[in-house]
């Protein structure tokens, strides 16, 4: 594959993404309200998309634009022993759920990344997080696939594997902006 045609097929991708503002905007809302209530947020992903599950938690806790108060999010698939533990004595296919069992509660939202939405694992993770009472969100590639109708909510994405991993770095980035533009006023500064 040729880089104009990686980046082409990249361009596609991102097309796709800008129909989804609406979606991202509204899960930003939401999630500045669950959070700003307490609740906390769950991301898990294999390969390229725990890497993106671990970069939106690093920016909730941490900061994207605003100064501000940092809130709760975990990346499940950072914490290696848990999942090396779990992996070991339950199987792969638990490594999330078990963990999404533990620490999710109803105000929580869980956010599942796949290009395939066919992974195992996050699909135990999906059921963990309905009988928690969490809000799940699924970031996957082309739908329809297992994760995004099993989730609570969507973003599906169109193309190759890559393509669909740098896509979804882009959502993560318009969510978190969603997210901060949605923090009432006095939350966007720390004192």
């Amino acid at each position: 594959m040729s880089v104009d045609t990686h980046l082409n097929g990249l361009n596609q991708t991102l097309v796709g993404l800008r129909a989804q503002a609406p979606r991202l905007t509204r899960w930003g809302a939401l999630l500045a309200r669950r959070l700003g209530d307490g609740g906390r947020l769950l991301a898990a992903g294999n390969g390229g998309s725990a890497a993106e599950a671990q970069h939106l938690t690093a920016e909730l806790v941490g900061r994207f634009r605003d100064d501000r108060r940092p809130f709760s999010a975990i990346a499940l698939c950072a914490e290696s022993s848990s999942v090396t533990a779990i992996g070991n004595d339950y199987g792969y296919e638990q490594v999330f759920a078990r963990q999404v069992t533990a620490h999710a509660r109803p105000n929580d939202v869980v956010v599942l990344l796949s290009t395939s939405g066919a992974s195992p694992n996050l699909l135990e993770a999906v059921k963990a997080g309905k009988q928690a009472g969490a809000h799940v969100w699924a970031m996957t590639g082309p739908a329809p696939n297992p994760l995004a109708e099993a989730a609570d909510d969507a973003l599906c994405l169109t193309g190759t594997p890559a393509n669909v991993q740098e896509g979804q770095l882009v959502a993560v980035h318009a969510l978190c902006a969603a997210f901060e533009a949605a923090l009432p006023v006095e939350e966007r500064r720390v004192s």
